[in-house]
């Protein structure tokens, strides 16, 4: 969708400015979806503000298609293009030891970026005051009073906007300098089997009995949306992704050998790669210019889940343009949960701790409600703490004690072209 009405023409000279608005939004991924749409319904009684959503074309700029997981409790403003739901999960030791969790009162959702930027897309178009305009960023420049973005449609054609405020959702040129930097790298296929094998009604969570690597861990991820239909992923945390080939073996050898599924069509695959890190990653990148989403750091360390902070930062920021204050998007993980990622992802990168091991006996030892909320980021102090008692106290204090004089330094930056964020 792209409502074509600029108030100039293209053109190459640089000083040109095609549009203005009072907010550009660059990138449709999680986090500008999630703003253009917030954008697009502002509260009761709150100004409206010129917005222009600058999206991608088809093409190599664009991220494929991809899905989003999370949970919440009871019904979410995405319940209506939902791919599905479930109310339990399971967690799998590497011996098979098996822990079934009831999630109530909270609900894991997946969620389709497909359905989420069509459902998105219609709001904006009944919305005058934001636009949808299919164009690659190619640069941000800050100027006197706001900033200009330079794209590129697909046709060739260039466009400029000159906004107030940009908010800038593409993936940073470099990863921050970091004590510990993990990859959580992944392929996913989308089955149909030919009989009914799956439990529609519950996520496989972390299913431990996949080939453990030298370094890190790994696990397997089965999303039933019904009897015959999943999403099974083979993912690692680790410092190195792998090639095509060497994912497409272990999810041959997950399906065949441990999950038995016999025969089976792969519909569609999915591939990604999230940084796991302790850097921090800044969130200004100009007087008025700002990032979001997991480029402002809206990622969980320890996990790689980001989707629900996605939404709190976005809320934060939208409000703060409703109410015209500086749209500074807020840290989204607290200090104390973002000083734990610190601790366990030294841990396990340094080996100190058996991470299959480790995230088993935390889903057996705690209540699955209580260690999500953790995860994500929303944990009250008493449980945070309480979470102490079930975990390697020996390794985590010298993991601890050894991260003041662990130097920070900046690691190569993944390949994310098909990057995409779990939750």
């Amino acid at each position: 969708m792209d409502s074509d009405t600029d108030t100039g023409t293209d053109t190459d000279t640089d000083t040109h400015t095609d549009i203005d608005a009072d907010v550009a939004v660059v990138g449709a991924g999680a986090a500008g979806l999630s703003l253009a749409l917030r954008l697009a319904r502002p509260p009761a009684g709150a100004d409206w503000v010129r917005a222009v959503v600058l999206a991608a074309p088809p093409g190599p700029a664009r991220t494929a298609r991809r899905t989003w997981c999370y949970w919440e409790e009871g019904a979410g403003p995405y319940d209506e293009v939902l791919t599905a739901s479930w109310e339990r999960l399971r967690v799998r030791s590497g011996d098979g030891e098996t822990v079934d969790a009831a999630l109530a009162p909270l609900r894991y959702k997946m969620l389709d970026s497909g359905a989420f930027e069509e459902h998105v897309a219609g709001v904006v178009a009944a919305a005058p005051w934001v636009r949808w305009v299919e164009a690659a960023a190619e640069g941000v420049e800050s100027v006197p009073g706001g900033a200009l973005v330079r794209a590129r449609r697909a046709d060739g054609t260039r466009l400029t906007v000159r906004a107030r405020w940009v908010l800038d959702s593409r993936p940073p040129a470099r990863l921050p300098a970091a004590r510990t930097t993990l990859l959580q790298h992944f392929r996913g296929w989308f089955v149909r089997t030919r009989e009914p094998v799956f439990d529609p009604g519950a996520v496989e969570f972390m299913d431990f009995r996949t080939p453990q690597p030298p370094h890190g861990l790994s696990f397997g991820y089965v999303l039933p949306t019904g009897p015959r239909e999943a999403l099974v992923e083979y993912t690692e945390f680790s410092r190195r992704p792998l090639g095509r080939a060497a994912y497409d073996r272990a999810l041959g050898q997950y399906t065949a050998r441990v999950l038995g599924l016999g025969g089976y069509e792969v519909l569609r695959c999915e591939q990604g790669v999230i940084a796991m890190t302790d850097g921090d990653f800044p969130r200004r990148a100009g007087a008025h210019v700002f990032r979001i989403g997991a480029a402002a750091g809206a990622v969980r360390p320890s996990t790689g889940f980001a989707f629900s902070a996605v939404q709190r930062q976005c809320a934060a920021v939208a409000d703060a343009l409703h109410t015209g204050r500086v749209p500074q998007p807020p840290r989204v993980h607290p200090a104390r949960a973002r000083l734990m990622d610190a601790v366990l992802l030294y841990a396990l990168d340094r080996g100190r701790v058996d991470g299959p091991a480790f995230f088993a006996r935390l889903f057996d030892r705690v209540p699955a409600p209580v260690l999500l909320r953790f995860l994500d980021g929303r944990g009250s102090l008493p449980h945070d703490l309480a979470l102490g008692r079930h975990v390697p106290v020996a390794a985590m204090l010298g993991s601890a004690l050894a991260l003041p004089f662990t130097p920070r330094r900046t690691p190569p930056v993944p390949d994310r072209r098909s990057e995409r964020n779990r939750a």
